[in-house]
């Protein structure tokens, strides 16, 4: 005999506080990406150099609101399904970085100026401030 499905979710032990709070998060995520669709397939970089820029900054907003989540729920699920505190802000911490390099890379890229040590160089310094601010005391 097969037993019930419901025994078998792992969402049952999130909070709803939690589950709302991706879902809204991944919502703000979904406007976003409309929004960068928007802009990428109207307005044309070359001709409007503004255009980059509003395109950059929604991208980095996008994913980063997309990866706030993402961090959340693997630490989520690394915890066996405990929530500690601070571990909210340390997911929009590193969402928020993800999505300022994203954006940095952009607008580097879109001034002819991305090359392989200054993305080594910005990818080291994001990865020093977080072991930095990560770490328990």
């Amino acid at each position: 005999m097969i037993p019930p499905l419901v025994d078998h979710l792992d969402s049952v032990t999130m909070e709803r506080n939690d589950r709302l709070a991706n879902l809204g998060i991944f919502g703000a995520a979904a406007v976003t990406w409309v929004l960068v669709v928007l802009v990428v397939t109207t307005r044309d970089p070359i001709i409007d150099p503004a255009a980059g820029f509003i395109g950059a900054a929604l991208m980095g907003a996008a994913i980063g609101l997309t990866t706030i989540p993402v961090f959340w729920l693997v630490v989520f699920g690394r915890h066996r399904g405990i929530t500690y505190r601070g571990d909210w802000m340390r997911a929009i911490r590193r969402g928020a970085w993800v999505g300022l390099v994203t954006t940095i890379f952009i607008v580097l890229r879109l001034q002819g100026a991305l090359e392989l040590p200054i993305a080594l160089f910005i990818l080291a310094l994001v990865f020093v401030a977080e072991a930095t601010l990560s770490v328990d005391r």
